[in-house]
């Protein structure tokens, strides 16, 4: 009888950002990947949790993601973490999940943490509609990506590193308006979780002064 594949969300902050479900699931699992064996080795550590542990991330699920299928299907129970938040959501899993879906193995994806909820409530911008873009192209894409952006009416959410949200602040200003409203979302369920708000502009011009360090999510608002 073919195994299980358990998505579990972890903590993207403190570590008591938890289920009760998720540590059972991980005791019980004959397998967990993670993203990166030894940040997971805290949080496995921390609530006692001892099962077999193997790396699974963006640089080898294209090898693996087919062998930890044949795995599940020869009857083993499965459970993929990340480093932080939801496996899937701009970290790895997609092509697992999907793997297994096409297979008719049974996926089960465990509600928890993610970064871009709690930043999207606090910013202050409707939630009733609104869209995830995840990391923005770096490079190839990039600008076209954002005359694209400029005419959507939805609250946009962006995940960015520390060492380019400036330039991104200052790209998004050109595009969508100086004074367009936006609020960046600093260490999110962390000791010294952020969260600054003002005009594009404003913003930028802040983390100029003030040097952004550690996860960041950018919330904008959409075109009005």
């Amino acid at each position: 009888m073919p195994g299980v594949l358990y998505i579990v969300p972890t903590p993207v902050g403190n570590l008591e950002d938890f289920t009760f479900r998720a540590i059972r699931v991980l005791k019980e699992a004959d397998l967990i990947l993670a993203e990166d064996t030894r940040t997971s080795s805290v949080l496995l550590k921390h609530y006692d949790i001892h099962g077999r542990l193997e790396s699974h991330h963006k640089f080898n699920e294209h090898k693996t993601s087919e062998i930890i299928r044949d795995r599940i299907l020869a009857g083993l129970n499965v459970a993929l973490i990340s480093d932080a938040g939801t496996p899937g959501i701009s970290d790895p899993g997609f092509l697992l999940v999907r793997t297994c879906v096409e297979q008719g193995i049974e996926v089960q994806t465990l509600p928890g943490p993610t970064a871009f909820v709690p930043a999207l409530v606090s910013s202050g911008f409707p939630c009733d509609r609104f869209c995830f873009e995840g990391f923005l192209p770096v490079k190839k894409g990039r600008q076209t990506k954002l005359k694209t952006l400029a005419e959507e009416c939805r609250t946009m959410i962006f995940y960015e590193s520390p060492y380019r949200l400036v330039k991104t602040l200052r790209q998004l200003a050109v595009f969508f308006g100086p004074e367009r409203p936006c609020c960046v979302s600093r260490e999110i369920s962390k000791i010294h979780e952020e969260h600054r708000r003002g005009t594009l502009t404003e913003v930028a011009q802040w983390y100029t002064d003030h040097e952004p360090k550690g996860e960041i999510v950018l919330i904008v608002a959409g075109k009005e």
